[in-house]
């Protein structure tokens, strides 16, 4: 049992930890989005700085990579064990695959802020909460244009969303949703100190050749 879960959250962080922003602006565009726009290695960065061509398929791996951590989990359990216990390794892979993306071993622990993985996560998880909470997300997104925002707005609603939408009462589970709630407003300090003083950047899906977006 120890091993398997050693071995689940190891594979779980080196999964999160693969930076497809940062190699697929470099195999396909030539360049290094950290060097650019907000100097993040995610998926908002890319659309900021290569356009939606290149962002689409970068959130698309943030998310699935997400996913599939969970899924493997699924796929390959611990014989025996019973479903309740099993939800406690799945958060402790959630939480690796997570830290993955966020401090990527492949790209000198320069990551993301980890929303897309939390919501490959979410797929797997929550399936109906996610489903509400991407709508949040865009409905703050068309009004205010800025990702950051709709990010912090949709993670604080999303435990509340868990329990009395989807109606979870599995305590780790929402536990799980709470932490979610309090994780993504702190990789998004420096964003919430930008929209204080209004110097955050709004997303424009153009590319502007090697210049970030405003």
């Amino acid at each position: 049992m120890v091993l398997y879960i050693i071995l689940a959250v190891l594979i779980a962080y080196l999964l999160g930890s693969i930076p497809s922003a940062v190699w697929f602006g470099k195999l396909f565009y030539g360049t290094d989005v950290r060097e650019y726009g907000s100097g993040n290695s995610g998926a908002t960065n890319v659309f900021r700085v290569l356009g939606y061509k290149a962002g689409i398929p970068v959130l698309a791996f943030d998310v699935f990579k997400g996913w599939l951590a969970i899924q493997l989990v699924n796929w390959f359990p611990v014989p025996g064990l019973q479903p309740d216990p099993m939800v406690y390794i799945k958060i402790g892979v959630a939480v690796a695959v997570f830290l993955g993306h966020v401090f990527p071993l492949y790209a000198g622990f320069r990551g993301g802020k980890g929303v897309g993985t939390l919501a490959g996560v979410a797929i797997a998880l929550y399936p109906l909460a996610l489903l509400v909470v991407v709508g949040v997300f865009i409905l703050i997104f068309a009004i205010t244009r800025y990702v950051s925002l709709s990010s912090i707005l949709a993670a604080l609603s999303f435990p509340f969303i868990v329990i009395f939408i989807s109606g979870e009462r599995n305590f780790a589970l929402i536990g799980l949703a709470v932490l979610v709630a309090i994780v993504i407003p702190v990789t998004h300090r420096k964003n919430i100190k930008r929209l204080l003083h209004g110097e955050e950047r709004k997303i424009v899906f153009k590319r502007k050749d090697g210049q970030s977006q405003t």
